[in-house]
């Protein structure tokens, strides 16, 4: 195989090798998981390589069901995550809907760089290279007008990064809340809750920003 094709080479490989070994710990794993899935959380993250759900959170094959984009947002007309959502609600039965920000966010520094020279009214384009209507300018244009709405240049960057970070987190719980799913959810007493997380990319820890929100509100 070419020396192009040798990172794809590896991940087959390494599946072979994987799922030799969880045969042999454990026989009939992969007969068991054939029979269906009852995963209690969705969580909607970041796409970044180094956010991986199951990895960080020690959770197997089963336990979470998942959809990640650039910047975990949660655009009330994105169909991609609706239908997500809606499966995930109405008929694999999760009970937890986990928004997971995370440290040094490629998208979410664009934003905030980007922010610098946002002009209300006018188009933003986040990525200068690309045109205004391009998928991924479309894409960030709200996380860099939320961005230049929290007035950050004053603070350090590093931390006016994480402020951002968090603060889109509390956003997308927000826009999560108000979607027809989790309103209909809630409306039919569906026990489903909210919550908005922070993941650190140099200690490996995950923390709750306190904004839990369910049936109860």
């Amino acid at each position: 195989m070419s020396s192009h094709f040798a990172p794809i080479e590896r991940l087959f490989s390494a599946n072979s090798q994987w799922a030799s070994d969880v045969e042999r710990h454990e026989p009939g794993f992969f007969a068991q998981t054939v029979k269906g899935q009852s995963p209690k959380v969705l969580w909607i993250g970041c796409a970044d390589s180094r956010v991986p759900e199951t990895t960080l959170t020690g959770s197997r094959p089963g336990e979470i069901f998942v959809h990640r984009n650039i910047a975990n947002q949660f655009h009330s007309d994105d169909d991609s995550v609706l239908a997500v959502l809606t499966y995930a609600v109405d008929f694999v039965g999760v009970e937890h809907v986990v928004i997971v920000g995370h440290t040094q966010c490629g998208g979410a520094a664009a934003c905030f760089e980007a922010s610098g020279s946002f002009v209300p009214g006018k188009p933003v384009t986040t990525v200068p290279t690309l045109p205004a209507e391009a998928p991924l300018n479309k894409w960030l244009e709200p996380l860099t007008t939320l961005a230049a709405s929290l007035q950050l240049s004053s603070i350090p960057a590093a931390e006016a990064l994480l402020k951002l970070v968090e603060e889109n987190v509390k956003v997308q719980v927000e826009n999560l809340a108000r979607s027809s799913v989790i309103v209909n959810a809630w409306k039919n007493e569906k026990r489903v809750w909210i919550h908005g997380w922070v993941y650190d990319l140099a200690s490996g820890k995950l923390s709750d920003l306190g904004l839990t929100r369910g049936p109860q509100h």
